[in-house]
């Protein structure tokens, strides 16, 4: 059977705010199934609404303390990054082994990640990130970011509507028509549609901005005005038809172009990402100051650093009158839906990499190429390793 031998852990997930966990009842009967051991964490999908006895029913072993899941594991799965146990008053890095496997979102390259990846490399852990699988057929079924972006950006909009000071379609009343919002959606793959979609359902009027004229199309055909930036498309798409990273000078065309609908805008979306790399900075503080007060901001880039330059990550902060919301875990906010799509992509990822009971890293496998953070002692993540400087 392809899991026998091996034993999978699944945590509970500790950051504040998070209740989506890394496996559902229906994923874990399938691992037992394959011959897996499977130690679910007291209460990992009571945040879900998935109780402790739906796990046993399907299999699954219920362990009141962590420290024993992580010792017995083979491969451990969460949602979100190893962060500070303070329960345990220790790090969840430092539970961690040489040889052990840990999946999950790392996103390597955020500044605020950097000392936490050392570590794990460090350890010798065999980390596999999320966010670094690559837009391949194949890969479909495994590729949670799309899937936490899908609910990311329904998410954000309704996060942005409920501060805003007015309404967001065109009112009709007695004492007069009051006019809709204004939203701009930064970036328009997944997570970016799926706001412009939300967007204009609840009757703002939707701009959008994207450097890949495709990306740019697809928001235009769901009702949103795209705002010309004047990138080429040579310099704008990379492998797989993701965004490149820009170079400074068009960066700065960039910021320059959309500025004005910036300014002018009641809520703006920020979702502009490049793979493996930091997030691009394209909402200034000089844009934010001429915003106008009472706009809000959603940087759902925040986990690869933030579009824009005043986020805070895992805070919401007032500026110059605008609210700047950098929330890390926005599909934690929706947690039945993200939980049951993110166990599913996390389920086709294991069986990825997992072969006849034996766990195999096999680097010409683009997936897992694109995936692997760090291995035997070393730092492998491109995008991490450039972000701290290391190339």
């Amino acid at each position: 059977m392809q899991f026998q031998g091996l034993v999978v852990g699944v945590l509970k997930e500790i950051m504040p705010g998070e209740r989506r966990v890394a496996a559902i009842p229906e994923t874990v009967k399938k691992m037992v199934a394959a011959g897996a051991k499977v130690l679910v964490e007291k209460g990992a999908g009571i945040g879900s609404y998935f109780p402790d006895s739906e796990y046993s029913n399907a299999g699954a072993v219920i362990v009141d303390d962590v420290e024993e899941l992580f010792a017995q594991a083979d491969i451990i799965l969460k949602v979100k990054e190893p962060l500070f146990n303070s329960g345990k008053n220790k790090h969840e890095v430092d539970f961690m082994r040489e040889g052990q496997v840990l999946i999950t979102f790392l996103h390597p390259a955020a500044p605020a990640n950097h000392e936490m990846i050392k570590n794990l490399s460090a350890k010798g852990v065999i980390a596999l990130t999320l966010d670094g699988i690559p837009r391949i057929s194949r890969a479909q079924a495994m590729d949670a970011l799309t899937s936490m972006s899908t609910v990311a950006g329904y998410k954000a909009v309704l996060m942005a509507a409920n501060r805003l000071p007015k309404f967001m379609p065109m009112i009709g009343s007695a004492v007069g028509m009051i006019p809709p919002a204004t939203v701009t959606v930064l970036g328009t793959g997944v997570a970016g549609l799926q706001a412009v979609a939300t967007a204009k359902r609840l009757g703002a009027v939707v701009h959008a901005v994207d450097i890949r004229p495709d990306a740019a199309e697809h928001a235009k055909s769901l009702g949103a005005r795209p705002v010309e930036t004047g990138i080429p498309a040579e310099v704008a798409i990379g492998k797989g038809g993701y965004a490149k990273a820009l170079p400074e000078e068009w960066l700065i065309k960039e910021r320059e172009a959309i500025k004005d609908t910036i300014i002018k805008s009641d809520i703006v979306v920020a979702t502009a990402l490049v793979p493996g790399r930091l997030a691009p900075v394209l909402i200034t503080e000089e844009m934010v100051k001429a915003m106008k007060p009472g706009s809000a901001i959603v940087d759902v880039a925040i986990d690869q650093g933030g579009n824009c330059e005043l986020t805070v990550g895992g805070e919401v902060i007032e500026k110059y009158g605008v609210s700047i919301d950098g929330t890390k875990n926005i599909p934690g906010m929706v947690p039945e839906s993200s939980t049951t799509m993110f166990a599913r992509n996390v389920l086709n990822y294991v069986s990825n990499i997992v072969k006849d009971g034996k766990i195999v890293i096999d680097l010409e496998d683009e997936i897992t190429a694109s995936s692997l953070v760090c291995k035997d002692g070393e730092l492998v993540h491109a995008g991490a390793r450039e972000a701290m400087g290391l190339n």
